[in-house]
């Protein structure tokens, strides 16, 4: 599968307000202070919680991330006396960190609020415990910085894999998914498919804002498959599993007969097996696909039929050279 490496997009940045809006309700998040220096910017999806700094030590002190205080920081703080407290903040304010955020449902001191409405520096406060809070956003910001790619393909849950169909235009993709959801699988994105590489060796497919699960289906025109199928038939992300490539039959290329020899094609640097399906009139893709799904199923769980076949006539042609290999006295049981 070839990739326009030009497709792969990836964000330097989000802001402040783009955060807040979006964590705000997921992980509970409260502002403490006015609402000031929203439009700074965060370039590191990483956190930070700086016991280091508090203390002075300023040298390595990764200001371009997020400050996370927790229980350890706050009780620090609040064992300073005053003049000594706003010292240690004020050396965390001035270097104009993107944000502050107080977990465990701690509050921010006076002097924590006055250095933050000075420094223009939002400060916001969970509920959650550090470790949590941490795991959950270090997750949202590994999301909005990874490498997305944008393919033209139709990807759909069959059976719980994922499973993403391309193919020259007009190659019939979208009757494909098309037939399987009314097979009782799911469509998660159709025509334009955004894959985002999750962590190492993870690949996520989803569909764009605007097209969703609207789907074009030529002669007929756009069907919105959320509202025909109902919300069964529907997925908004879905890791993607296989490759298949649809293309009309050429007998001039060849085509895997035993699939011992699984192929396999490369996205963002990360391998995905992948199948190439040749359509001939009266060849029934619905069902090859679903099979291409069962069958990878099954290797998923250590079952590799093209091997157990493989095993078995290799036992076989054993056996037949071991009676071949023996001796026999052919006139023992003739009684002429």
């Amino acid at each position: 599968m070839k990739v326009n490496e030009n497709n792969i997009s990836k964000k330097d940045s989000i802001t402040v307000e783009f955060f807040f809006n979006n964590v705000k309700d997921r992980f509970k998040i409260k502002l403490f202070n006015d609402r000031v220096g929203f439009e700074r910017f965060i370039k590191d999806p990483s956190l930070h919680r700086p016991g280091l700094p508090l203390a002075g030590f300023l040298e390595l002190f990764s200001h371009t991330r997020i400050q996370v205080f927790g229980n350890t920081e706050m009780r620090y703080l609040l064992n300073l006396n005053l003049k000594e407290r706003t010292k240690s903040l004020e050396n965390i304010f001035k270097y104009n960190i993107p944000c502050l955020i107080i977990t465990n449902d701690n509050e921010p001191t006076p002097e924590m609020q006055e250095l933050a409405n000075k420094y223009q520096t939002p400060i916001f406060g969970s509920s959650y415990t550090t470790t949590k809070l941490i795991y959950l956003i270090t997750d949202f910001l590994d999301d909005q910085f990874a490498p997305r790619l944008s393919i033209h393909g139709s990807l759909v849950d069959v059976y719980g894999v994922g499973m993403l169909f391309f193919g020259k235009s007009g190659i019939g993709k979208s009757e494909v998914v098309l037939d399987l959801v009314e097979r009782g699988h799911r469509l998660v994105a159709d025509d334009v498919v955004i894959i985002t590489k999750k962590g190492e060796g993870i690949l996520i497919g989803s569909g764009t804002d605007l097209v969703k699960h609207f789907m074009e289906v030529r002669g007929i025109g756009i069907i919105d498959i959320r509202s025909m199928f109902g919300i069964r038939a529907i997925r908004f992300q879905k890791r993607l599993e296989i490759v298949v490539e649809l293309e009309i039959w050429d007998e001039k290329n060849e085509y895997t007969r035993t699939g011992l020899d699984e192929s396999l094609t490369t996205l963002m640097d990360i391998e995905i097996p992948y199948v190439k399906l040749p359509i001939i009139p009266g060849k029934n893709i619905t069902v090859i696909s679903e099979i291409i799904a069962l069958n990878y199923l099954l290797k998923h769980y250590g079952y590799d039929a093209a091997k157990v076949l493989q095993d078995r006539i290799t036992q076989k042609i054993q056996q037949k050279n071991d009676e071949m290999n023996r001796v026999v006295d052919y006139f023992e049981h003739d009684f002429e």
